[in-house]
Formats: C-alpha cells, structure tokens, sequence
C-alpha cells in the first residue's frame, strides 16, 4: 500500500491548525508544529511532501522559515504554500518570490480550497 502524502502545518493558531488538520486528515498524513524550532525537528525527523506555512509565528516567523527551508539542499525542492492573514501585495509578492508555490490569505479562503490547492500543487 502507497503511503499517504505526509503534510506538515507550521501554525501557531490552535484553532485554525484545528479546523486544517481536521479538513486534511482523511487525504494526507498531517504533523503539526507551531514554532520554527518544532518545525525544523520534524523535518528532521520525517520530510514531508508539502509544507503549509503561516508568517506569522513566535520568535522565528514564516519568512525566515521559508528563507532557511529554500537554502538548505534538504529541504528547498518541498513545495510551501503560504497560508497567512498577512495579505498585501508586497508580503504575496515577497513570500512568491522566496520560493512558495501559492500564497494563500486565510480570510479569503475556505478549508477545500486549501485542500483543492494542496491536491493541484501535489500533482504538478
């Protein structure tokens, strides 16, 4: 049996990672880390298919995340897609520019479309 796409959610909003986790859980493999430090253990431990990264985090925010997962051979081929309330144009285009596939705004969108953009950018 074909294991499941492992996800790995960066978010520090328990109830947000909750509604996410709970709309992914049936699809994917989910991990959950709400801090830099926690995220980069369980890349460690298991690298996941795709990462959903929020910016705006304690201590180390997303940026920084993102800037240190696309320099790193290990890690820089995992598409990130930024999931944030951060939402104007220059933290889309920045966030783009460092390397995410897609820039999500958590205002704008619902848990399917966050499914249904994990399940496209998996398939490209």
């Amino acid at each position: 049996m074909k294991s499941m796409t492992r996800i790995l959610i960066i978010e520090d909003d328990v109830f947000i990672a909750g509604l996410i986790t709970q709309r992914l859980k049936n699809d994917f493999q989910i991990d959950l880390a709400i801090a830099a430090e926690d995220a980069f253990k369980k890349i460690e431990e298991r690298v996941p298919d795709l990462i959903l990264l929020d910016l705006i985090l304690p201590g180390v925010d997303g940026f920084e995340i993102l800037k240190k997962l696309k320099s790193d051979d290990a890690t820089k081929a995992i598409p990130v897609i930024i999931l944030s309330n951060l939402g104007n144009r220059d933290e889309v285009e920045k966030g783009i520019a460092m390397g995410a596939v897609n820039y999500l705004i958590k205002s704008n969108i619902m848990p399917d479309d966050v499914v249904k953009t994990i399940k496209e950018t998996l398939k490209s």
